[in-house]
């Protein structure tokens, strides 16, 4: 199956997308976008809306390694709520170091919200920048205290 590329706009950011089918296989953020189509769910996220991801597939949960427990464990984190690193951890019999190793080796954010896995004292970190994981989390806070989901 042929993946197919396309970006959308996140805040100042674009969410750079490669997908195939139900699939997705990468998502970045940068400063520049792509030209072509991203997944519906995906840009209605983007735009805003308080969207389920859990639709989509993800790469990194389609075998059974610890990092793929992971991400399946932090893919049940609800839409605007927060885990800390430590409680995803005990949840797949870890560390939460190796936790936070796999957020950062994360190829699918967003798909695996690892924005909403923060630090036990504060939010933790994000790549390329701590601000685009402040403003997802502001962006589902916001959306919880409305009422939207």
């Amino acid at each position: 199956m042929e993946i197919i590329s396309g970006s959308c706009r996140l805040g100042l950011w674009h969410v750079l997308v490669y997908w195939s089918g139900n699939t997705i296989h990468r998502v970045r953020f940068a400063t520049t976008g792509i030209g072509g189509d991203i997944p519906p769910l995906i840009r209605q996220f983007c735009a805003g809306r308080a969207v389920d991801l859990r639709p989509l597939s993800s790469i990194a949960i389609l075998d059974d390694t610890p990092y793929s427990r992971i991400y399946r464990a932090v893919r049940e984190i609800p839409y605007g709520k927060t885990a800390p690193y430590g409680e995803i951890a005990r949840v797949v019999g870890t560390s939460p170091r190796v936790v936070g190793q796999a957020m950062a080796r994360n190829p699918t954010p967003l798909v695996i919200p690892c924005h909403r896995v923060v630090a036990a004292k504060g939010i933790g970190g994000f790549s390329p920048s701590v601000e685009i994981k402040e403003a997802l989390l502001t962006m589902e806070k916001k959306d919880l205290r409305k009422g939207r989901i």
